[in-house]
């Protein structure tokens, strides 16, 4: 566990009320650790970036607390989100997903997950790495936002916009620029922390 992450924890068992957070983070402790811990921070993994985009994909229409109380198990389910197993992923798979309850059960997403590392695997054939192709959607330098509420936050952007549009032309499923501005956030290639919170 990294030691920020102990921090985190440990301040929360302790009721520590000196940090504040982001007014969407609710006080369940899984929230409050992502928030702390993940969200808004800059991702270069090539795994980890394929992982969220799925995540984020499976949010559609729900929220996203729900993903998070799924993520070890969609981790344990799609192989550890290992874009060229999942690539193959055959019927079979696909059905053995369907039954899994640990996930959300939706064929749609199930498949688009195949696709999605279908098309994942094509551009770092094309770019030499995803990470160079998605970060390249803001220059390669994360934007710093400077919102005084939650409600100031767009839900898309040009820059998500422009996203979802190229990745759907190269075969992604479930991108539109929603999801596309939501995982922006979530990878850190853009930060949403208001002015109030700790992390702003």
């Amino acid at each position: 566990m990294l030691d920020e992450e102990c921090y985190v924890i440990r301040a929360s068992k302790r009721g520590d009320k000196v940090k504040k957070r982001c007014e969407w983070v609710t006080d369940d402790q899984l929230y409050i650790n992502y928030h702390d811990i993940e969200w808004g921070k800059p991702v270069y993994e090539e795994r980890k970036l394929f992982e969220m985009l799925i995540l984020e994909g499976a949010q559609a229409g729900l929220s996203w607390i729900t993903v998070l109380k799924k993520r070890e198990n969609y981790r344990a389910a799609f192989d550890g989100f290992d874009a060229e197993k999942i690539a193959n992923y055959d019927e079979a798979k696909i059905d053995e997903l369907l039954s899994n309850s640990g996930i959300i059960r939706n064929k749609l997403k199930i498949r688009a997950a195949v696709t999605n590392a279908q098309a994942f695997l094509k551009v770092k054939e094309e770019f030499g790495s995803f990470r160079e192709y998605i970060w390249g959607f803001v220059d390669g330098t994360p934007i710093l936002n400077d919102w005084n509420d939650v409600r100031e936050i767009p839900v898309t952007t040009p820059e998500s916009d422009a996203m979802s549009k190229d990745l759907k032309k190269r075969g992604f499923k479930f991108v539109g620029s929603t999801i596309c501005y939501a995982y922006m956030q979530a990878v850190g290639m853009v930060n949403d922390h208001t002015k109030e919170c700790f992390l702003y």
